[in-house]
């Protein structure tokens, strides 16, 4: 199986990819069980992907309920009790696909085992620790799965894209923040001189919470300044914000175009079939397998 240039990854790549990475058994209920739960492309695969994201749902709404007062007073019981049984769905979800794989520890520590491990965990912590029971909202991240359903994936590589951009730019970002953190405690200190206690700005840490609201362009007006030259450093401060907004932006936005720009190995994986990795790529984008050089 390849991916060549002129094609985006399907839903049935994407099958084949987890196949590749968690083991997809040869055949027997195993197999059937993995069809039904990793393959959206079949009707049994569909059917069970939206009752589960309609499941999803439903326990989201639940827990949100139950931290209204006036509605938790009333149905406190009955919100635990359908709370305990969506727990034990999500439970037995779980365990379903660690058994209907080959390799259920890499599936364990994959992105979505894990979401799927603390989606139910926190129901059981509860129990010692009481607190920990809003965290069942965590949930809601394996709407994530709504993409397969949809057939989003087919935006995979745009995705990929983004994300190596991202990452590319985190030292440029990295120092543009460490600039504007500069000018923020500068022109912060600076307001506390000519402000002072008496127009609101009490304090250096509060001056400077003032000109982080002022530079991203945000203005809460809790706090304004008074005097002229206060407010000649505050209109500075918002024309500032404009190029404040527009650099990482611009930083993103041409390293992406870099990313377009970077030659393509046309290497294989011996492991998935993929291809198209960066020239000084020594993985596989899809798998994590080793390259051949």
């Amino acid at each position: 199986m390849k991916i060549h240039s002129s094609e985006r990854p399907t839903v049935d790549v994407i099958a084949e990819l987890d196949a590749a990475a968690f083991g997809r058994p040869a055949a027997g209920w195993r197999r059937k069980l993995y069809v039904i739960i990793f393959e959206s492309d079949t009707r049994a695969g569909l059917l069970f992907d939206q009752a589960l994201l309609v499941a999803i749902l439903a326990s989201v709404t639940v827990v949100m309920l139950d931290s209204v007062t006036s509605v938790s007073t009333r149905y406190h019981l009955f919100l635990a009790r359908l709370e305990w049984f969506f727990t034990g769905l999500f439970t037995l979800e779980y365990v379903a696909r660690l058994i209907c794989v080959e390799r259920p520890r890499r599936y364990a520590r994959s992105f979505y085992g894990v979401i799927d491990l603390v989606s139910v965990l926190p129901t059981y912590l509860a129990i010692f620790l009481p607190q920990l029971h809003a965290l069942i909202d965590v949930r809601v991240l394996r709407m994530l799965r709504v993409f397969r359903i949809l057939k989003l994936t087919q935006y995979l590589a745009e995705y990929q894209l983004l994300a190596a951009a991202l990452r590319n730019s985190r030292r440029k970002i990295a120092v543009f923040l460490s600039a504007v953190l500069m000018i923020v405690v500068t022109l912060g200190t600076v307001m506390y001189v000519l402000e002072g206690p008496a127009n609101g700005f009490t304090s250096i840490p509060l001056s400077v919470y003032w000109a982080i609201t002022t530079m991203t362009t945000v203005g809460f007006g809790d706090i304004t300044p008074q005097t002229d030259f206060g407010r000649l450093v505050a209109s500075i401060m918002m024309l500032m914000g404009w190029g404040v907004l527009a650099v990482p932006t611009g930083i993103v936005t041409a390293e992406m175009t870099s990313q377009r720009l970077r030659p393509i190995d046309s290497r294989a994986c011996s492991t998935c079939g993929a291809d198209e990795h960066a020239a000084d790529a020594r993985f596989c984008r899809a798998c994590g397998a080793s390259l051949e050089r």
